[in-house]
């Protein structure tokens, strides 16, 4: 089982299929199984050397209690720490959710790492949501699965619940509590090719939507009826979308 080092810690990876190499990055509670169950890999590695990680706190990466492990340039390390040991210089960067803000921050912290970026369900603004964390320790299981669903204005499935409960809830909790402030003066450094996608039943479309509108080769995708937690479920409406952006792209 391959893992990278990132300061100290071991970020678990898992690499699929030849060509361009495209970074994939899940959303908060996930793991890099999302990519190959929902079937992003099987129609990506087709095309592309497809990397897939597990983020800090989650799979079968190391899972630290404390907040301050979680901070957006720490999660920008544990990607590239990925690349790093794979010596690869750039490449194509997809993260969704949590992912997204990744993205962003390595807009902030490496662009010169990124040959596109595609964001699913984020955008750069303030996001006070995920205050509703503080207080949360995750041993209370549905305490974290109700707070869950008021940040995201959204029920979440049984199915989806039962996968949640079986990670590490500290850990989530303490990764849940970092700050996302605005990240705007991001919008005019993202000059690489951009495509940020969001359902049309998630509170944020609104933002990614107006995000895309502002950035120089920026597109965007309306998922119709799909929420939050489909964005990435949904990978027959996602794919068409993403492979036609990344065929477009070089690197």
């Amino acid at each position: 089982m391959p893992f990278a080092l990132s300061d100290a810690r071991k970020i678990h990876y898992q690499v699929e299929g030849e060509g361009p190499p495209l970074l994939l990055h899940h959303g908060f509670t996930s793991s890099l199984e999302a990519w190959r169950f929902f079937g992003f890999t099987a129609a990506l590695r087709e095309r592309y050397r497809v990397i897939m990680f597990d983020a800090l706190g989650h799979g079968q990466s190391d899972k630290p209690h404390e907040t301050e492990a979680y901070s957006q340039l720490q999660r920008c390390r544990d990607a590239l720490a990925v690349l790093d040991a794979l010596g690869i210089e750039r490449a194509h960067f997809f993260g969704y959710s949590l992912g997204g803000w990744v993205g962003y921050g390595l807009v902030r912290h490496a662009p010169e790492r990124l040959t596109s970026l595609i964001l699913g369900a984020a955008h750069p603004y303030e996001d006070r949501s995920w205050d509703g964390f503080h207080g949360i320790d995750g041993r209370d299981p549905e305490a974290f699965i109700a707070t869950f669903e008021t940040l995201l204005d959204e029920r979440i499935s049984p199915q989806v619940k039962m996968l949640i409960r079986a990670n590490d809830l500290v850990a989530l909790a303490a990764a849940a509590q970092q700050p996302r402030p605005s990240q705007e003066d991001l919008l005019a450094r993202m000059d690489m090719p951009c495509l940020l996608f969001c359902g049309d039943a998630d509170a944020r479309h609104a933002a990614v939507k107006r995000t895309a509108a502002l950035l120089p080769r920026g597109r965007f995708t309306t998922l119709p009826g799909v929420t939050h937690f489909g964005g990435l479920m949904q990978s027959d409406l996602v794919l068409p979308p993403v492979m036609d952006f990344l065929a477009h792209q070089s690197g």
